[in-house]
């Protein structure tokens, strides 16, 4: 199957519901190996102590928040330039799985923050453009439920979503271009990791725990939004079959009252 043909909706809940059980075991599985590794291999910081161990879903929590809004992005190029059928499907269901990430991060960061700083919050550049990012999730929620028919919600919702992309190189480059809290990157760095393979390992499988789960959710959210379009589609199709009759049913009324009228002005005659 080409890739291509994932643009019909019918083969995409196919293919989805051969996937999913798979994405589900092996979102499972890897979270538990993760857990294992981050609470009982991974050992203290000499600093931190045992709070370095909210690292372990800290850091994935903010990955996959950013990591939400560039499929949301991509998606966007997908709805405005390829004009893709499921491309504004993606979008939305990638939306509310975005901002429960966005939320986690703010709140593990400050829950990681108050031993560390003293304080649970600062405007600090990244934790600042990280609440951006929050405020632009909801942004886009409140924007899709405003606007009722699907095809031009996910228009406004694209150039919104292309729009806001700026915000994610700043939270990335947010601790080299001004001074912060915050501590610079110690994984992707082009000198290597700044830590070591006792703490990456389980912090990468965390990673890609949660990046399973971020996909397994967000093709569930797909054929949700799928199903309910469907639904929607076909009530506005009842409701125009109803109208058609009812119109029909009046018409009918109407010529046999006139014929009636007719019939009787003749007969005076």
């Amino acid at each position: 199957m080409a890739i291509i043909d994932l643009a019909n909706p019918t083969r995409f809940l196919r293919l989805s519901d051969r996937l999913l059980p798979w994405l589900i075991g092996a979102t499972v599985l890897t979270m538990t190996a993760g857990l294992y590794l981050a609470l009982f291999v991974s050992p203290d910081d000499y600093q931190q102590g045992a709070t370095v161990k909210i690292m372990y879903i800290h850091v994935p929590f903010a990955w996959l928040a950013m990591f939400s809004y560039s499929v949301m992005a991509i998606a966007a190029l997908g709805t405005l330039v390829w004009k893709h059928p499921l491309a504004d499907v993606s979008a939305r269901a990638a939306a509310p799985i975005g901002a429960a990430f966005t939320f986690l991060c703010l709140v593990t960061g400050s829950l990681w923050g108050k031993p560390m700083w003293g304080t649970w919050w600062v405007w600090d550049a990244r934790l600042t453009s990280v609440l951006v990012l929050f405020i632009m999730y909801l942004g886009i929620i409140a924007l899709w439920r405003t606007i009722e028919e699907p095809i031009r919600a996910g228009k406004a919702v694209a150039v919104l979503t292309l729009v806001g992309y700026i915000n994610i190189p700043i939270i990335k480059f947010s601790v080299d271009w001004w001074n912060t809290l915050h501590q610079p990157a110690s994984v992707m760095r082009m000198d290597g990791p700044a830590m070591p393979p006792s703490m990456l390992t389980p912090l990468l499988t965390m990673a890609l725990a949660f990046t399973l789960l971020f996909v397994t959710l967000h093709m569930m959210a797909m054929r949700s939004e799928i199903l309910r379009r469907r639904i929607r589609a076909l009530r506005q199709r009842e409701a125009a079959g109803a109208a058609g009759v009812a119109t029909a049913t009046q018409v009918t009324r109407e010529a046999a009252s006139t014929a009636s009228e007719t019939e009787q002005a003749e007969a005076q005659s």
